[in-house]
């Protein structure tokens, strides 16, 4: 059994309604968290479950017409089911329904009462019934859920919490790990922290007089009060043991879950081992609307009944949809399963039609993962639409990680006799055959490469583990790198010289020789910097595991490692070196990874959340025109294709047309000559002939064209704005200076996407001011009608900075 144990839990999930994507969003972390630890060697159990105790459970099903525990049943096998349809890996699910939590609950509660740590009391007060909580307030007071609360008069059992304010203070404020309880992020924190002092500044214009913490800060003494931890309203609840008109309040009764499930309570010598090899919890990941609960409430039952307190609580926030969370209450929910079919059957489905509903089902779970980790900083709210959701995964996946992947192995299947990483190149003539290890070209085509993959690991490794999107972020800015290397090299380009010219001979046998020699090198060459890409991609699929854990796996087999799950098991992942993937290792069937997604996905998405709302009017198709006919765009080539250049960019390929200065922009002007029934007298390019469907647009003169400086620039850094959705901060360098420019394109293009690339930039430009920045020149896009999405003048060629376009 490896030293090292890990035990973290998600949140249980109350089953007053079915799972939405804010369940999701905790139980995808955790199990991230899981993978992880286990890839690492550590002995990791990930438990998950249901709440199913209380009056609004209670309500629920009475409003269903069935009784509570069929309710419970039915909700908690949703659950379940999702969790097993999405792929994630928990090693137990606990109900609070089930007799093992129900008899070690009763048991927890008879210690606390044997310690003198409950007593019976009565209470009146404003209860939530969303939050199973009292609130303080008058009658009629908005509790948590946004509801009116109701006075409840009731005789209760309390436990003195009140005992437990300076423990627990300086339990959270310890500098001893071994002894603190570690809370994440730092708002969570200091929330917990201000709850306990109570109101400081109020109790010192009062005079009252302070105590202060083992830290050395104030608190005002007896401002946490003792807590009602029973029922007598309603009865579907775990009967208090020797009273039984009273329920234990559901708050104790959820949270021991985290004990009862590894075996607290239990008479089972073996389930006692395992609660002493398990406790205490090393992560209980939450949502932070519940944070009081799991950093004031539970580590106080804990230390009341002398048990360990858990190591760490980390809070995730909320997903936001319409600018407000996303709950039940509200109606603002997003299924996950609705992401799980239209990704796995329009997308991948379309790709692979002899695909199971297993696999489909597991590829909609990777793309859900991969966003909400990497949209999303951890512990903070995030929007979620799923325009987003598709934009990131072309980028992101489809056209960075994916495309990455299929170029890169389609060239060493094209190019290399047996599909063998670093094997020696096929269709070459008369060249002996390359011998293995050539170390100096090999250390040439990889310094580079090798160092960023070096830096990436050590980051990724040290890093919070928490910090999902500052680490998906790194990952997409090294697959940006090796794309750039990749550009850069063109071995698309020197394979094709290789397999052409290899035949050619010379009569002077000094001249074929050296023709033989520098033949040779750029085999070297390209089998160099095939490897070096290879290796790139193994060590970025390691890292993706946790994450993309059913995408890494076909890209794991596709580089003829095997399985993914037995490699992570046995220790591979965690061994990053460069160099883990050997020369002459045979690759496995290539195909698609990522197939791409149509934008048109989205409202396809929004009809399965609302099956019965007016399906909004289709936009015709986008249309160009080429030569003197005009086409119906066609689909866009194949973007993996292993002769194709590397591309970036997050979204598709434009159809074909009229470039403008070598860019991908689609020019709407004719270039055949107009018919006679078009051609004004003034110019070949005005029109003014009423049936034609080419915008009326101004003449000018040459001189006033003149007047307008066109350059090429390069961006090299872009940002989004704080509150200003349609607008990007970009700095771009025209090769004399740099500029900040505001370009309103963010709805069409992720800031990480823009990088890098060259553009045409109006220069002499008046600078504006914008939100407050100055904006100094404008980009060029083309687009198609009035909302039509800009696709930037770009260069398919080399051109140096601050090129003048004429």
């Amino acid at each position: 059994m490896p030293e090292q144990k890990f035990y973290l839990t998600t949140p249980i999930y109350y089953v007053n309604a079915r799972p939405h994507i804010g369940h999701a969003y905790s139980t995808i972390a955790v199990d991230v968290i899981a993978r992880r630890h286990r890839l690492l060697g550590d002995d990791t159990f990930f438990l998950t479950g249901t709440d199913e105790h209380g009056q609004k459970v209670e309500r629920s099903a009475a409003a269903a017409g069935i009784p509570p525990l069929q309710f419970a049943d039915e909700v908690s096998a949703s659950f379940r089911a999702l969790w097993d349809r999405m792929g994630i890996t928990y090693d137990d699910y606990i109900r609070t329904t089930e007799p093992r939590h129900i008899s070690a609950v009763q048991k927890l509660f008879q210690l606390l009462l044997d310690r003198d740590k409950i007593y019976l009391s009565s209470y009146t007060g404003q209860y939530s019934i969303g939050e199973e909580m009292f609130v303080d307030g008058p009658p009629g007071t908005i509790g948590p859920d946004g509801k009116p609360t109701e006075t409840v008069t009731e005789e209760n059992y309390f436990f003195r919490l009140s005992e437990y304010q300076l423990p627990l203070i300086d339990l959270i404020e310890s500098d001893d790990p071994e002894k603190r309880l570690l809370i994440q992020p730092e708002s969570s924190r200091n929330e917990v922290l201000s709850f306990l002092r109570g109101n400081v500044a109020e109790a010192t214009e009062r005079g009252e007089v302070l105590e202060v913490s083992a830290s050395g800060k104030a608190y005002v003494p007896g401002a946490l009060k003792d807590l009602s931890i029973s029922r007598t309203s309603f009865k579907w609840g775990i009967p208090v043991p020797g009273n039984e008109k009273h329920v234990i309040y559901v708050w104790l009764d959820a949270l021991a879950n985290y004990m009862t499930a590894i075996g607290y309570g239990s008479d089972d010598p073996a389930l006692q081992e395992k609660f002493n090899r398990y406790w205490p919890a090393d992560l209980h990941l939450v949502g932070k609307e519940i944070t009081r609960f799991h950093c004031v409430y539970w580590p106080a039952f804990l230390l009341a009944a002398e048990i360990p307190t858990p190591k760490s609580v980390v809070a995730n926030g909320w997903l936001l949809f319409d600018d407000s969370k996303m709950s039940k209450s509200k109606g603002n929910v997003v299924r996950t399963e609705t992401i799980l079919d239209a990704f796995g059957t329009e997308v991948y489905k379309k790709q692979f039609p002899d695909s199971t509903k297993k696999e489909q089902d597991l590829f909609g779970a990777d793309v859900l993962r991969y966003f909400l980790l990497r949209e999303i900083p951890f512990g903070a709210d995030g929007s979620f639409s799923f325009d987003a959701m598709i934009t990131r995964y072309n980028a992101d996946l489809a056209n960075g990680y994916g495309n990455l992947v299929s170029r890169t192995l389609g060239l060493i299947v094209q190019n290399f006799s047996s599909g063998e990483i670093g094997g020696s190149p096929s269709g070459i003539a008369r060249v002996p055959p390359l011998t293995k290890g050539n170390d100096t070209l090999a250390f040439i085509y990889s310094i580079d490469l090798r160092a960023h993959a070096d830096t990436l690991v050590g980051l990724y490794q040290t890093e919070n583990e928490y910090a999902f999107g500052s680490k998906l972020q790194r990952i997409s800015d090294f697959i940006q790198k090796v794309d750039v290397f990749m550009t850069e090299q063109k071995p698309w380009k020197l394979a094709t010289y290789l397999k052409t010219s290899s035949a050619t001979t010379y009569p002077d046998a000094a001249r074929q020789k050296e023709f033989e020699d520098n033949l040779r090198n750029d085999i070297v060459r390209l089998e160099c910097i095939l490897y070096t890409a290879a290796q790139s991609i193994r060590i970025i699929t390691a890292l993706l595991y946790p994450v993309l854990p059913f995408s890494t796996a076909r890209v794991w087999a596709q580089l003829g490692l095997g399985d993914i799950e037995e490699a992570a098991l046995n220790g591979e992942l965690k061994n990053l070196e460069w160099g883990g993937l050997k020369p002459g290792t045979k690759l496995g069937p290539l195909a698609p990874i990522f197939p791409r997604a149509d934008k048109g996905l989205a409202q396809i998405m929004i009809d399965m959340e609302n099956p019965n709302a007016p399906k909004p009017e289709q936009p015709t198709p986008s249309r160009f025109v080429d030569e003197t006919t005009t086409h119906t765009a066609p689909v866009p080539t194949d973007p993996t294709h292993p002769g194709a250049p590397p591309r970036t960019s997050g979204f598709a390929d434009v159809a074909p047309g009229t470039t403008v200065a070598g860019s991908l922009a689609i020019s709407t002007e004719r270039t055949g000559t107009p018919s006679h029934s078009e051609a004004p007298a003034s110019g070949i390019f005005a029109n003014s002939a009423a049936h034609s469907n080419i915008p009326d647009t101004p003449q000018i003169a040459i001189d006033d064209f003149v007047k307008i400086d066109l350059r090429v620039a390069q961006i090299v850094v872009a940002e989004r704005i704080p509150k200003a959705d349609k607008l990007l901060r970009l700095e771009v360098d025209l090769g004399y200076e740099k500029r900040q420019i505001l370009s309103g394109i963010a709805e069409w293009y992720a800031p990480e996407e823009l990088i890098g690339k060259k553009i045409v930039v109006i220069a002499n430009l008046a600078p504006r001011k914008m939100r407050g920045l100055e904006s100094h020149g404008m980009l060029l896009a083309a687009s198609h009608g009035e909302d039509g999405k800009p696709v930037l003048a770009t260069f398919g060629e080399e051109i140096a900075l601050g090129s003048r376009l004429k």
